[in-house]
């Protein structure tokens, strides 16, 4: 919205409407030691094109993926092809808002595409019902563990370290607020896996059991037997998955997770420099009450045509304020829809040739690389991996893992080509 700053003569027109004398008189309550007494010092105002080039040579500063020679940074978001017709449908008016609709009559389409991308999430995660969406993946993780909490009715949360240290972290904090214990579970230096110790770990005590897949490190965990061990103790198996793997890798519902949560802006979303993201929250339909966010159902109206409504809205905060089931109100509808259109254009087939690139091109700069150069040279991974390296690639583990000094954490997506994995390669 452009601004227009006002003139005296429009300064006096409101200050009259309004039944003041004087801008003194408006701003009496403020401490006049506070007020600013002289015009700001500001510069000369530019034309728009002098400011357009302003902005463009700050915005140059910028390393963009598709610009960096080394493209090469991942942790979380990633840089993967985007159909042009994903932007083309979510810029339509119809559908260009944060928000699920709480009108049903005046919102069918919205709601049935809605309805259609919990549908996807559901037959991807193999699971029984999927939220209209979360935040991110980090609060829909923490989000996992409150309801295995409240499922429960238990208060410690067990957590790997090869879990995403922001989504660590997010984590601890709800868990304060709810008067919770999280306790991280170590990994093995050798596999940047979970140690072998894991049956070990669980008890009566244990609400949930977090597990990321692949991990933070990009590594491939060995859930074999896993789901079984955290059941036998009562407690709920929560799996954070990256839903481009899910093209290639079994899908967690059939592994036996309860609670599938995940971020979502690989599935056509742009980084946008971190943000927004898309909370990907599935559940097994034992939990659907008391899942969070806003769910869209499939109903019939009073004429027997089919429709589609929010559902189970009794489990919100809008309904039961310091009953609900969480206080998401404001979502990522548009980047949900997003991720919609992004799987209906991609297909099955579709997302499983973007899984495969992926895994191919990182495995074959991984096989490029002196073996000494990678920590975890026999476990399997997907699109990343940790390489020990001085120069400014990838993302640092140093501040989250200090005692991986010197490694930094290599992404490898369908979009990056042979000549730069080459050069890499070439370069170490």
């Amino acid at each position: 919205m452009s601004y227009v700053s006002n003139t005296e003569a429009d300064q006096k027109e409101l200050l009259k409407t309004i039944g003041k004398k004087s801008l003194d008189e408006l701003f009496k309550d403020v401490p006049e030691k506070v007020r600013l007494k002289d015009d700001l010092k500001l510069p000369k105002p530019l034309s728009e094109p002098e400011l357009l080039e302003e902005l463009r040579s700050l915005s140059d500063k910028n390393s963009a993926p598709h610009s960096s020679p080394y493209p090469f940074l991942g942790g979380g978001s990633y840089n993967h092809f985007i159909p042009s017709v994903v932007k083309h449908i979510i810029s339509r008016s119809e559908f260009y808002t944060a928000y699920t609709p709480y009108q049903a009559e005046i919102s069918q389409g919205i709601l049935q595409a809605i309805y259609e991308y919990q549908t996807m999430i559901c037959e991807l995660t193999g699971m029984d019902a999927t939220n209209a969406s979360m935040y991110d993946g980090a609060t829909a993780m923490a989000e996992a563990a409150l309801l295995a909490c409240r499922a429960t009715r238990r208060k410690e949360i067990l957590v790997t370290q090869t879990v995403n240290p922001n989504y660590r972290a997010v984590l601890k904090t709800y868990a304060a607020g709810a008067d919770l214990v999280v306790k991280e579970i170590p990994y093995d230096k050798k596999t940047g896996t979970i140690a072998e110790i894991r049956n070990s770990i669980f008890d009566i005590r244990t609400a949930c059991f977090i597990l990321q897949q692949p991990n933070f490190f990009g590594n491939l965990e060995d859930i074999n037997g896993l789901a079984e061990d955290i059941h036998k103790q009562g407690g709920l198996f929560i799996v954070s998955a990256d839903p481009i793997s899910l093209g290639l890798l079994k899908a967690p519902g059939d592994y036996g997770a309860d609670i599938v949560v995940g971020e979502g802006q690989s599935l056509g979303n742009p980084q946008n420099f971190g943000g927004p993201g898309l909370g990907i929250f599935a559940v097994k339909k034992n939990f659907i009450r008391q899942m969070p966010g806003r769910i869209v159902g499939q109903t019939v109206d009073s004429d027997g045509k089919r429709g589609f409504v929010l559902t189970l809205s009794t489990r919100e905060q809008h309904i039961r304020r310091e009953k609900a089931t969480s206080n998401i109100c404001s979502n990522e509808a548009l980047c949900a829809l997003a991720a919609g259109v992004y799987l209906s254009v991609m297909g099955k087939q579709g997302l499983r040739q973007v899984a495969k690139l992926c895994l191919q091109k990182a495995n074959y700069l991984k096989k490029k690389l002196p073996s000494h150069l990678i920590p975890f040279p026999l476990t399997p991974s997907f699109k990343e991996f940790v390489v020990r390296i001085e120069k400014p690639v990838g993302l640092d583990l140093a501040p989250f893992y200090p005692e991986l000094k010197g490694c930094r954490l290599i992404c490898v997506t369908e979009l990056v080509k042979k000549e730069a994995l080459e050069k890499l390669a070439k370069e170490l």
